[in-house]
C-alpha cells in the first residue's frame, strides 16, 4: 500500500482482531457497493504498556511500518498524541479534551498547516450510558469531527462481536494517516 493509496480514500473500514496480549486492527478499503475491500493498515498495541504507543504497518507481516502514534506523558488524563510517519516525522498530533468528555467524550486533532479539528460523540445519552452504565459500554457510538464548522471526518462503531468502525472522510485534504490514526485510537484509547 501506498501513501497515494490511503489518501485516495474517501471511506475505510477499521475492524478489531481479538487477540489476548496485545490490541491489533485492520485498516481496509471500500469498494463502490460499501464491501469492505484489501487491507492499506495493520495497526498494533501491546495491552498494560507503561507509555502508550501504536504502531501502524503496511500489512499484517508487520515488515513497514507505516506511521505510528505516541503518548508524550506517561499518565496524563488529557494526554497528547503525536503521529508521526514511517521515519519518524511529524504528521499531526491528538488530544482527548477531558474537561468537555466528561459527559460525552471529545478529541482535537491538528494537522501542521490546518485549522484545529474537533470530534465528539454525537449522541448525548448514549455516551451517558455507556459512562455510568458498566454492561452497556458496548453501545456503538458515532464521533463527528468538524473543522470551521463543516464536516472533516465521522467515526462509527457498528454492532457487532468485535469492534468494527467505518470512517468517513468529508475533507478531501485531511492526511488520511492521521484519520487512521485517530480512528484507530477512539478504540485503543476510548475507555481511559
Amino acid at each position: 500500500m501506498t501513501q497515494d493509496t490511503l489518501q485516495a480514500q474517501a471511506h475505510l473500514i477499521v475492524r478489531q482482531r481479538i487477540r489476548l496480549m496485545v490490541n491489533q486492527y485492520e485498516v481496509h478499503a471500500v469498494s463502490p457497493d460499501g464491501q469492505e475491500a484489501g487491507i492499506l493498515a495493520f495497526a498494533q498495541q501491546k495491552r498494560m504498556a507503561f507509555k502508550e504507543q501504536v504502531t501502524l504497518y503496511t500489512d499484517d507481516t508487520k515488515q513497514t511500518p507505516l506511521l505510528g502514534f505516541k503518548a508524550r506523558q506517561v499518565i496524563d488524563l488529557g494526554a497528547t498524541y503525536d503521529v508521526t510517519d514511517a521515519n519518524g516525522q511529524p504528521i499531526g498530533l491528538f488530544r482527548k479534551n477531558f474537561a468537555a468528555s466528561l459527559l460525552r467524550s471529545s478529541w482535537v486533532v491538528e494537522q501542521p498547516g490546518y485549522g484545529e479539528i474537533t470530534g465528539q460523540e454525537r449522541n448525548q445519552w448514549v455516551a451517558i450510558l455507556r459512562r455510568f452504565v458498566d454492561y452497556l459500554s458496548w453501545l456503538p457510538y458515532h464521533f463527528d469531527f468538524t473543522i470551521q464548522g463543516r464536516p472533516a471526518f465521522s467515526v462509527v462503531r457498528k454492532w457487532g462481536l468485535r469492534d468494527t468502525y467505518q470512517v468517513s472522510i468529508h475533507d478531501q485534504y485531511l492526511d488520511r494517516r492521521l484519520v487512521v490514526a485517530m480512528a484507530v485510537a477512539l478504540d485503543a484509547l476510548q475507555s481511559r
